[in-house]
């Protein structure tokens, strides 16, 4: 089953943690000196912060984190479908997580990812700007890849 992602920049990372565990009643799954995840089940949501360099404040991305392989795969297929800048990443280090990933942008240029999570890293990972599939994406930013990848 598949799971939404939110991924949120936040000014102050100990204040948010506090926030959004109160928010939650539930601790981070994940917490770094710049990143904290929440792996919710209800409702079923991963649900990531991040600060100084990575994100921007505010809603960073949105996606659909996919369970296995084959999900990953059904979901990149719709992404294919949407006519729509993508960009297809593979696989990657990102949010202290090693992944398979693609990037697409709507219409309005909101910034979604499709992953798959297949382990952890002890890095953050690459942090190029999420303005290689969206004009409204801030400059600096987590997690997605350069233009040089756009198909």
């Amino acid at each position: 089953m598949k799971r939404m992602h939110i991924h949120v920049g936040v000014e102050n990372l100990d204040a948010s943690i506090r926030f959004y565990s109160t928010l939650f009643d539930a601790e981070p799954a994940v917490t770094k000196g710049d990143y904290a995840k929440w792996m919710l089940d209800d409702p079923r949501v991963n649900f990531a912060i991040s600060s100084e360099n990575h994100a921007a404040k505010g809603i960073e991305h949105l996606g659909i984190q996919a369970e296995s392989p084959d999900e990953l795969q059904e979901v990149f297929t719709r992404l294919r479908k949407a006519d729509a800048p993508l960009l297809e990443e593979g696989q990657t280090t990102c949010c202290y997580a090693r992944s398979e990933k693609s990037w697409v942008s709507d219409p309005d240029g909101v910034v979604w990812e499709a992953f798959y999570t297949s382990g952890e890293s002890v890095v953050y990972g690459d942090d190029p700007t999420l303005s290689a599939v969206s004009k409204n994406a801030a400059e600096t930013s987590c997690c997605a890849p350069s233009n040089a990848s756009m198909s």
